[in-house]
């Protein structure tokens, strides 16, 4: 062969893997993108980049993989509906006291559940792996949590705070009891 034939060889064996690496990338951004949809988008903000933010999200996935995640029993369940619609009633006397309530039992559900209770952000992180869609409405309310014990926040702040919490309630434990249909959960 040439010198001409084995430079242009190897420019199409150099464009051929240029093109299946950027394919792959594209794939991996992708299957990130769709799996932790608006959380994507604030892991590329916080890491400043998306190349840092894809791996500190397959960080999180491959954490998260050995952690023992469990379905509620039904008893639990109960238990806990039971004590978020006591926990929802003391809103209309006492919305503080209803807000430090509603944040200690989506703790207590994350632990039975078989969270680790880290510090907040690594727990908020731990639950956007399975849950999210509203680890943004978590954090909001988290954020109301903590400016409510400083004496920051509104009535209004207080109620759609306990919105948000409702809502990640509802999934951990909503999750299980359609029998955890999204892939996304692990049965232990």
């Amino acid at each position: 062969m040439s010198t001409a034939l084995w430079i242009i060889l190897i420019a199409v064996i150099l464009i051929a893997a240029l093109a299946a690496i950027a394919f792959m990338q594209k794939r991996r951004t992708n299957s990130l993108r769709s799996r932790f949809g608006p959380e994507y988008d604030r892991a590329v903000r916080d890491y400043g980049g998306r190349m840092r933010a894809e791996k500190a999200l397959e960080h999180r996935t491959e954490r998260t993989e050995n952690y023992k995640i469990r379905a509620l029993t039904t008893v639990e369940q109960q238990r806990f509906s039971d004590e978020w619609r006591i926990t929802q009633s003391h809103f209309v006397d006492d919305p503080r006291l209803a807000i430090r309530e509603a944040d200690h039992l989506v703790c207590e559900a994350m632990r039975t559940r078989g969270y680790p209770m880290a510090d907040f952000d690594r727990r908020a992180e731990d639950l956007s792996v399975d849950h999210p869609h509203v680890i943004r409405n978590y954090r909001a309310a988290r954020a109301v949590a903590v400016a409510e014990q400083e004496g920051r926040a509104s009535t209004e702040d207080l109620r759609q705070a306990m919105v948000y919490y409702r809502n990640l309630f509802d999934e951990l434990l909503e999750a299980q009891a359609a029998g955890m249909h999204t892939g996304a959960y692990r049965r232990v």
